[in-house]
Formats: C-alpha cells, structure tokens, sequence
C-alpha cells in the first residue's frame, strides 16, 4: 500500500479530536481507520491551550495508527470558526498554449489571478473555490480543460481567515510531530459529501451542530455563498444536566450520551439511573422523563437560535430546507424539535462508511472526500492551503519565506 493512496483528516472540535485514515481505492474511499481522544484546550471551537490540543492530537493519532498499523505523517487539518469569511472574486488571463487548448497550467493561472484581492493585514486566504468558468464569453462552465478559446476567465469564492486563528491551528498540528499537507474549510467539506446536487442548486442550509459551536452554511446555485458561527452546541446541554442535577460536568455528559431524550413526550418514566451528587455521598435517582424536563428547553432554544441566524443571512426560508450533521445531533428526538422550531423540511445527514455512522464523523470523512475529489486533481482549484513543509528543527517563519517569495517571483513572471 503507496502512502499515495493513503489520506488522513483531523477534525480539532471541542469535545473530540477525530483522525480519520481514507484509503484510495480505484477511485472509491474506504474508511480503514479512525482514531477518537478527548479534546482539551479547545473551547467553543477555538485553541485556548496549545499543549492540550497538542496532547490530544498526539492521542488520537496514536489511536488511529493502533488501529491500521501505519504511522501517519501528513493530515488534512479542518478549520471552522466565526473567524472565517467568503469573498468574491474574479479572475482573467489569456490562454497561454500556441494552439488555444485549456490546459492545467491556464486553471492554476486563472485561480492565482483570482486570488489578487485587498485584505486587511490580519486576514490570510485559506483557499479558492470556482464556481464557474467563462471561456470567450461563454459562461456555465465546471471544467475548461480541453476546450480552445483566447480568454479564460473564473468566478471564484475566496476563503479567508484571521491569521492567528490559522496560524495557532498550523503550531498546534506541526508540534504534534505531523506535517500539514492543507487547510480544508469544514463547510465545503461536509457539504460536497452530504448534500446532492439538487439541494446545492436550489437554496439548502447545512447545520453543524458541534459540542461549543454551530456554523451554518448556505448553498445556492451549487456553491457555498455564505457561513456563519454560532458559540452554542451540546456542551449547553451538558451544563444544564450539571447543575440541573448537581453533578459533575464528565458524569453529564455520560448520563446525556446513555439516557438523553430531547422530547419530554418520548422519554421513558421506567428508565431509572442513579448519579453521583456534588456535595453529597448518597447517590439519587432519576428518571429519563427528569432528564428530558433539562434538555427538550434548551434544544428548542438552539434551533430558534439558528433560525434567527438563518432569517438574518436572509435564507431562513430556503427551499431545499435544512441539513443537520453534528455530534449533537445525534440525541433522540433533535430531529423532531428540528422541524418543529424551524417550520420547514430538515433532514439529518450521515457518512455511509462503515465504522463511521454518526454524524459526528461527517466532518472528518467530509475532509477526505473533498481531498479525494478535488485536491488531488488539482491542488490549487480546492479550498486546500498547500503549506510549506516545517521540520521540527526550523521555525516555520524561517521555512515559510522562500516559499513566499517564490510564488510571488513566479506570479509577476506573468506579466514580464
């Protein structure tokens, strides 16, 4: 097996850091590892603590390499945030082959001339997502390559991030020992794999519902066109469990996975467990109808949460409805409050990979997917950042520079 055929995403989220080993097979995905720990030093989506991360990166690793019996060096690292923000922008040149044949070169030219925008200082570009090319005139087109014309034109999706958030991510991974072959924006990861091509067209909000945070992202007319970050997830409902029953945050979170029921109606009077209470050597018992009274009040909240946040990005009532994915969502009787608090068609979104069924996975094999489609066809196309390899010796200002000026050199060679 050719490390080739091999590819591996880490998703960092605030309750789970997930690695997840892709092997490429005649085109097809096989999911052949995956590997879980505990996330420390990340709250509501953000590093907070870099050697946390760094530890849980190293363990889920280590899980993930038990498991497949390889050693991973290089990962394709997700990011989210309320940081992240889309751009337009278009980008022209002139077909550079004598005979006026499209070729990979003119794609990657195009996309560099794409990404010529003015951004502030703090903001950095993650990646470049076409969503159409114009060739002489002729608009609609997905793939120019082949095609003869003059002119080659793009219209494009410029992903950019806050340089801190990025470049702490970027620290937290080169310090666990790996290297970092991209940048993937989560959205457009989860959204090529989970929504159909008609859901893309027609107007269709994806829901991420993680444990500190919840991005939406809407797609129309077959792209990602506009994103959002809201810091409320399941680790609420975990708080409220907590003090509801004055236990412990961990032992929550166990009742929550074990009992948890988001609609009152639906839980079980005869579903008795007993929890340890702060304070109090005596353990007492609870219903799953208790449980239900804690957590059906906060999801309905959540989800009118992100239906005010949907109306405000002037897409509350999209046709193709919403999607949800997300560790959070996973609970009994979400789905149902879904539809009732967003008054419209919801439906949740699972990866169809064995070993990987949940939708807290949909991230990560998202991740691998869009790698597989997109990235390793042409890296520049994706909203992959091909990043400069650190070695542990080296900084990375030091390594990066080069880099830097090289494709600036090569970039003004155009013009020359």
């Amino acid at each position: 097996m050719s490390s080739n055929d091999i590819i591996v995403s880490l998703d960092i989220g605030t309750s789970k850091v997930r690695a997840i080993i892709g092997e490429m097979n005649n085109g097809a995905i096989n999911i052949i590892g995956v590997g879980s720990a505990d996330s420390e030093g990340i709250r509501k989506g953000a590093i907070v603590d870099i050697d946390q991360t760094v530890h849980s990166i190293r363990s889920a690793i280590d899980h993930a390499e038990r498991m497949v019996g390889i050693q991973i060096s290089e990962v394709y690292v997700g990011i989210a945030g309320n940081h992240i923000a889309l751009q337009s922008s278009h980008g022209v040149v002139a077909v550079s082959n004598e005979d006026r044949e499209i070729g990979e070169e003119d794609i990657e030219r195009v996309l560099q001339a794409a990404k010529v925008i003015a951004l502030p200082p703090e903001r950095e570009i993650i990646g470049v997502v076409p969503n159409q090319y114009v060739v002489d005139g002729l608009e609609g087109i997905q793939d120019p390559r082949g095609m003869i014309g003059v002119r080659l034109e793009v219209e494009a999706t410029i992903i950019t991030g806050t340089k801190t958030s990025i470049h702490n991510l970027l620290r937290c991974v080169e310090k666990s020992g790996l290297r970092v072959s991209g940048i993937v924006l989560m959205s457009l990861a989860s959204g090529q794999l989970c929504l159909s091509k008609d859901e893309k067209t027609v107007g269709t909000l994806l829901v991420d519902i993680g444990a500190g945070a919840t991005t939406i992202a809407v797609y129309e007319e077959g792209s990602l066109i506009a994103t959002s970050t809201l810091p409320i997830g399941g680790e609420y409902i975990t708080n409220d469990i907590s003090i509801g029953l004055r236990t412990q945050l961990d032992i929550a979170e166990k009742i929550k996975l074990k009992f948890g029921c988001a609609i009152i109606d639906d839980a079980a009077a005869d579903q008795i467990f007993k929890v340890n209470r702060m304070g109090s050597n005596v353990d007492k018992e609870y219903s799953q109808v208790d449980l239900a009274h804690i957590i059906e009040p906060r999801v309905q909240e959540i989800f009118q949460l992100i239906r005010a946040e949907a109306h405000r990005l002037g897409y509350g009532e999209a046709p193709g409805g919403y999607v949800l994915t997300g560790g959070a969502v996973s609970m009994p009787g979400v789905l149902e409050i879904a539809q009732m608090e967003l008054e419209n068609s919801v439906r949740m979104a699972v990866p169809d990979f064995i070993g990987v069924r949940d939708p807290a996975y949909m991230s990560g094999v998202g991740i691998i997917h869009y790698v597989s489609k997109f990235a390793r066809q042409r890296p520049s196309t994706a909203a992959v950042k091909k990043l400069p390899a650190v070695s542990k010796k080296s900084s990375s200002a030091k390594e990066g520079k080069p880099g830097l000026f090289e494709r600036i050199k090569n970039y003004l060679s155009e013009f020359i």
